[in-house]
C-alpha cells in the first residue's frame, strides 16, 4: 500500500450519506483494492443476509452459560440493539455502507473490459478488522468491577432513549472531527477499559492490515470513530502492539485478588464446620440452617428474576452446593433449566429495537434468560455474604472460641 494513494473514508454504519459517499468513491476512484471494516463471520452473515439464505437462527443460550460466556452475550447483545435501533429509527440497516462498497466493487470489476493484452481491472474486498468474539472476549477482560457497573448504568440507559433523540441529521454531525473526539473522550471516562479494546486496540489492528495490503490504491471503509486513530498508527506503527498481542484472549498476569478471595469463602465455611465438629459442638441445627438459606435464596433469586418454577426449584436445590464449590454458580443451573423453556433466536435480538418498555423487555426470551441467570446469582451471592456469615457462622465461630 503507498500511502499517497491511500484513502480512509470514516462512516456513520447507520447512514445513508455514508452508504451513498463509499459508493461514489469507489466508482471514481477506482481503487486496486476496498478495504472494509469486516471480519470473516461478519462478512458471511451480511452475504448471507444480501442474497437472502435463511439459517437456523436459535442461538445456543445452554452452551453460552455452559462456557461462561454470559458477559460476552451480554456486550454483543446491547451492541446489536444499540445499531439496530438507531437504524431501524433511520430505516437504514446497520452495515449498509459496507454493502454498499461491496456492491460499488462488483459495478466496477462487472463494467471492465479485457484490454489488448488480454488484462482487466480488477478491484477487490479485503477484510481488515478483527475477529468480534476476540474483541469482545478482550473487552471483558479489561474491564474491572466498578468499570462493569458504570458501563451496565450507561448501556442500560440506552434502552430508554428517545426515538425524537436520534435523526438523519445527528447522525451525519457525529461524523465531524469535533463531536467524535468529544465522545471518544466521554466513553473513555465511562469505560476505558471497553474503549482500549472495542476501540484503541482495533485502530491498531486496522492500521495494521491496512499496511499489510500490498496493493498500491486503497480505499478504506471504517466507522467514523477510527478515523484518526488509524491515521495516528500508520504515522507511529512503532506504536502499535504486536499482532500476537492484539489477536490473545488470555488474561494479563498479576494476582486475581477477587477470585481468591471469592474462593476462600467457602474454605472458610468449610473450615468453620470441621472446628465445630472437632470441638463437640452440635452443627446439625447450624447445617440445616445452612441449606435452607441456601435454598431459599437460590429459589427467591431464580422466580423474582422471572423464571419458571421448574427452574427455581433447581436453582434452590443446587445453591447449598454451589456456595460451597468456588467454580459452580446456581444461576448457571437455573438459566440451564429456564432454556429448556425459553428458546432464544437471533428474532430476539431484532425485537429488542421494538422496546418500547420495561415490559417489553421483560417479555423478550433474551433478557428474561439472564435475568434469571444474574438474579439467581445475587441472591445467593447475598445469601453468601450477608445471610450466612450473620446468620450460621460467625455464631459458630463464637461459639468455637468461647467468645
Amino acid at each position: 500500500m503507498k500511502r499517497e494513494c491511500l484513502k480512509i473514508i470514516g462512516t456513520a454504519h447507520v447512514s445513508q450519506n455514508s452508504a451513498d459517499e463509499v459508493r461514489e468513491s469507489i466508482l471514481t476512484d477506482m481503487p486496486d483494492v476496498v478495504a472494509i471494516e469486516l471480519d470473516r463471520g461478519r462478512y458471511n452473515r451480511l452475504m448471507e443476509e444480501r442474497a437472502g439464505i435463511v439459517r437456523d437462527d436459535t442461538i445456543s443460550i445452554g452452551k453460552i452459560i455452559k462456557e461462561n460466556k454470559v458477559g460476552v452475550f451480554i456486550v454483543t447483545t446491547v451492541l446489536s440493539y444499540m445499531q439496530n435501533k438507531i437504524g431501524e429509527d433511520l430505516d437504514i440497516k446497520p452495515g449498509s455502507e459496507m454493502i454498499s462498497a461491496i456492491e460499488a466493487v462488483e459495478e466496477l470489476n462487472n463494467a471492465q473490459e479485457e484490454d489488448e493484452e488480454g488484462n482487466k481491472y480488477i478491484c477487490r474486498i479485503a477484510l481488515i478488522d478483527r475477529d468480534i468474539n476476540i474483541t469482545l472476549q478482550r473487552v471483558i477482560n479489561n474491564m474491572g468491577f466498578r468499570e462493569k457497573i458504570k458501563f451496565a448504568y450507561a448501556l442500560l440507559g440506552s434502552f430508554f432513549t428517545s426515538d425524537d433523540e436520534v435523526d438523519e441529521i445527528s447522525i451525519e454531525e457525529l461524523k465531524s472531527a469535533d463531536m467524535i473526539d468529544e465522545m471518544m473522550e466521554e466513553f473513555k471516562d465511562i469505560a476505558p477499559g471497553v474503549y482500549g479494546a472495542l476501540v484503541n486496540e482495533r485502530d491498531q489492528y486496522l492500521a495494521g492490515s491496512i499496511m499489510n495490503i500490498p496493493e498500491d490504491k486503497v480505499i478504506a471503509v471504517v466507522g467514523a470513530g477510527h478515523r484518526e486513530g488509524i491515521v495516528h498508527y500508520l504515522n507511529h506503527p512503532e506504536e502499535m502492539k504486536s499482532r500476537n498481542e492484539l489477536l490473545t484472549t488470555e488474561k494479563k498476569g498479576g494476582i486475581p485478588w477477587a477470585k481468591i478471595i471469592l474462593a476462600l469463602i467457602p474454605v472458610l465455611f468449610v473450615v468453620i464446620f470441621f472446628l465445630a465438629y472437632i470441638n463437640g459442638i452440635s452443627i446439625e441445627g447450624n447445617l440445616i440452617e445452612f441449606v435452607v438459606i441456601s435454598m431459599l435464596m437460590g429459589f427467591l433469586g431464580s422466580i423474582l428474576s422471572g423464571s419458571k418454577i421448574q427452574s427455581a426449584i433447581i436453582g434452590g436445590l443446587v445453591a447449598p452446593l454451589t456456595i460451597i464449590h468456588p467454580l459452580l454458580a446456581a444461576g448457571w443451573f437455573s438459566g440451564l433449566a429456564e432454556v429448556k423453556y425459553r428458546k432464544v433466536r437471533q428474532r430476539d435480538i431484532q425485537n429488542l429495537t421494538k422496546a418500547e418498555s420495561l415490559r417489553d423487555l421483560w417479555n423478550n426470551n433474551i433478557v428474561r434468560i439472564l435475568l434469571v441467570v444474574v438474579g439467581t446469582n445475587i441472591a445467593v451471592s447475598i445469601a453468601t455474604l450477608v445471610i450466612l456469615p450473620s446468620q450460621v457462622f460467625i455464631p459458630l465461630f463464637m461459639k468455637i472460641f468461647g467468645m
